[in-house]
């Protein structure tokens, strides 16, 4: 700026008050204002150009995150869970191996006494095995005799290993000797009619394959190395067969799935193995196909009914699938928010009830790549209604209710106020605004439970059904076909639900493919696990109850 002083000259500095613009000429303050209105536009798009590359930002580094803890960090809790279990294992390991080389002294390191953690017996029915050791037949003092004081019993836990049988059904043909008439006793029915494996045998590979994750072929080295040779594709026709026989069993337990007043619903993907179709690639490809889960558990609110898990096998994620399997059910569906359920909950029929864990989940995503206080203050606002679930677990449905009505139903009131007045104070199109809004779309769909007692906050017994498929594609990779996606179904609606009522599923399997042929159809209810095992403790109990008597 050019000042003039005191002596007339002018030289360049600055001014320390500011010029009056009323004292400019008119085209001066003009372009003053001109020259303001611009260079606050200016500011104004900056401003907005750094918001708008700032939510990218903080978008792409939410999408980091998960990416990077999909891939490299924990999947779920009981992952979590198992990481400290092996950690806690190495290090038990250690401490007796150091014990084994020599204990402590106690002047240098003196340990609390601990009491005993008394171990839970053996079962009555395993073989017990008995090994008598006496110390002589006669006194080494004095030479005399022995007389009994009594025994000391220890009881040690051993592996034999399994061994397998052949069974020889000999029928022979017998001739009259009046009418030289020929006669023979019919053959038995057999799980799969003119093959040689055995009911119990079937049962071990299903159960191997779908209950503990061992591929065909690793079966078949298995089998090789016993002496026995079948091959995989062998065993995996045995599979189909077997599955199909089982099918009917399958629509049984998707009847008593669907009786519920509330069931829950899921799917996760697998991979389905495509044959190419041109001649000149034999490469073959996988795609993308599902599994579908729906689930009944009515323990949390104190019903006797027996839980049970349906799956279906479908090669893409349409909606048409989920509206096929719902054709029958009406009720309430504990779900996440696939828009492909939607047709099923315009039927009017089914009445859809939203997951609590998935809005949470959002904002724990936001806080574990921010730790923003107010994605802190929604989990703890949630957590609140969780202490209240744990309160009415295992009550009856009225008393369910009344506790989320007094406690639940306020906290769940806030939690909708509070989420839309924080909506306001934030750009939205930051994370943070984003799980905002999923929870304010979710949250009107999740009420319902605060009024029936028979629903649950989350839908957790659906993701927990889902789990043994994806323990279970790590080690098969792929289905081989349509059909083996639709027999793995089965055979997880079968297992899973054995180990939802706590029953043995080989044991079970073996049961029903020895007498499912000549099983009547319209009593096929009389073979389902909770019936199977009811019968097998009402034996045990008859048996111990002759043997103290």
């Amino acid at each position: 700026m050019m000042i003039l002083d005191s002596q007339g000259g002018v030289h360049l500095g600055m001014s320390n008050t500011l010029p009056n613009l009323a004292d400019l000429p008119p085209d001066v303050r003009a372009y003053i204002a001109a020259q303001t209105a611009e260079l606050v536009a200016e500011r104004i798009a900056h401003s907005l150009v750094v918001q708008n590359r700032d939510t990218i930002i903080a978008d792409l580094r939410l999408q980091l995150d998960g990416h990077k803890k999909h891939r490299f960090g924990s999947r779920s809790e009981s992952l979590d869970q198992l990481a400290l279990e092996l950690m806690l294992e190495e290090h038990e390991i250690a401490q007796a191996s150091e014990a084994g080389e020599g204990a402590t002294p106690a002047s240098e390191e003196v340990k609390p006494t601990r009491t005993p953690r008394e171990r839970k017996p053996f079962p009555k029915d395993l073989e017990r095995v008995e090994t008598r050791i006496t110390p002589s037949d006669a006194c080494t003092d004095c030479g005399g005799s022995f007389k009994d004081l009594g025994t000391d019993v220890m009881e040690e836990l051993e592996y034999v290993p399994g061994h397998y049988i052949v069974n020889q059904i000999i029928r022979p043909r017998l001739a009259c000797t009046c009418c030289e008439a020929v006669v023979q006793a019919p053959m038995p029915s057999r799980p799969i009619p003119k093959s040689f494996v055995g009911p119990a045998l079937m049962a071990h590979i299903l159960a191997s394959k779908y209950g503990y994750h061992l591929p065909l072929y690793r079966q078949s080295q298995m089998f090789e190395n016993a002496g026995i040779e079948l091959s995989g594709s062998l065993l995996a026709s045995w599979v189909g067969k077997s599955t199909k026989l089982l099918e009917r069993v399958s629509d049984a337990i998707r009847d008593h799935v669907f009786a519920a007043q509330a069931i829950f619903m899921d799917d996760t993907t697998v991979k389905l193995l495509q044959k190419s179709k041109s001649r000149s690639n034999h490469k073959n490809k996988a795609k993308t196909a599902r599994l579908w889960v729906y689930a009944r558990d009515e323990k949390p609110w104190g019903s006797t009914a027996a839980p049970a898990a349906w799956y279906q096998f479908s090669t893409s994620r349409e909606a048409k699938h989920p509206s096929q399997h719902l054709q029958t059910y009406e009720g309430f569906a504990h779900a996440d928010a696939y828009a492909g359920y939607n047709d099923a909950y315009r039927t009017g029929r089914v009445t859809e009830m939203a997951c609590m864990v998935h809005i949470r989940r959002e904002f724990v995503k936001v806080f574990e790549s921010y730790k923003l206080p107010m994605a802190q203050e929604a989990i703890e606002r949630i957590a609140k209604l969780y202490e209240v679930e744990k309160r009415a677990r295992f009550k009856s449905p009225d008393e369910r209710v009344a506790l989320r009505q007094e406690y639940a139903k306020p906290i769940f009131d806030d939690l909708e106020v509070w989420l839309r007045a924080q909506l306001g104070k934030m750009s939205g199109k930051s994370p943070l605004a984003k799980a905002i809004r999923y929870a304010l779309t979710r949250l009107p769909k999740a009420r319902p439970y605060l009024d029936h007692g028979f629903l649950e906050l989350d839908n957790n017994t659906a993701e927990r059904a889902v789990r043994p498929v994806t323990l279970g594609r790590k080690n098969y990779l792929f289905m081989g076909s349509e059909a083996g996606g639709k027999s793995a179904a089965i055979a997880y609606t079968l297992i899973e639900t054995c180990k939802l009522n706590k029953v043995n599923p080989e044991a079970w399997l073996a049961w029903v493919l020895g007498r499912i042929q000549d099983h009547p159809a319209k009593r096929i209810n009389e073979l389902l696990p909770w019936i199977y095992q009811a019968t097998i403790d009402a034996q045990k109990a008859e048996g111990e109850a002759k043997n103290e008597a």
